[in-house]
């Protein structure tokens, strides 16, 4: 049951690659925000942020995603990285499939120009070359996500073919 969340392309929809080379810098954390690993118990929030950043209900309710998350064989929660801001709150998180894949980067909007997104891209890049992985790839949209395309540019992902 491989990957079974994952969308098909919708229009626009690109395939971004990094590869895991001698490059790469370590995360520098924004002040007043804390990267942790994910646990079971904030499954819910992180739902809730993905709503809030995606805002086009491809997910469906929690009672459906979490389920197809759970039951991904790709899925692995140590994979799965977490920012809390300085009132406890979810801001931004980064769920990854074991294969490499960054099945879903968000930062929430009132949390955005802090560099969060950038420190966890650093963070999943290193936590994939820590454990032999050659490169991440992503998907995103080059119209509705433009902030996001420039972002990955800058870390220099390149653009690869669909099929990876």
């Amino acid at each position: 049951m491989k990957n079974k969340s994952q969308r098909p392309p919708a229009p626009n929809d690109i395939r971004l690659r990094r590869i895991l080379d001698e490059t790469l810098t370590a995360p520098h954390w924004p002040e007043g925000f804390v990267m942790r690993s994910f646990e079971h118990r904030d499954a819910q929030a992180l739902h809730a942020l993905l709503e809030e950043v995606f805002d086009d209900g491809a997910d469906g309710p929690f009672e459906d995603w979490w389920p197809r998350i759970l039951g991904d064989d790709e899925f692995d929660p140590d994979l799965c990285f977490l920012v809390i801001d300085g009132k406890g709150l979810l801001v931004g998180a980064a769920l990854c499939w074991s294969s490499g894949f960054v099945k879903d980067l968000a930062v929430h909007p009132d949390s955005r120009g802090h560099g969060i997104g950038e420190a966890l891209m650093r963070h999943v890049f290193l936590t994939f070359r820590g454990i032999g992985t050659a490169h991440v790839d992503l998907k995103t949209n080059t119209v509705e996500n433009a902030a996001a395309l420039r972002l990955y540019e800058r870390l220099g992902m390149i653009l690869v073919a669909w099929e990876g």
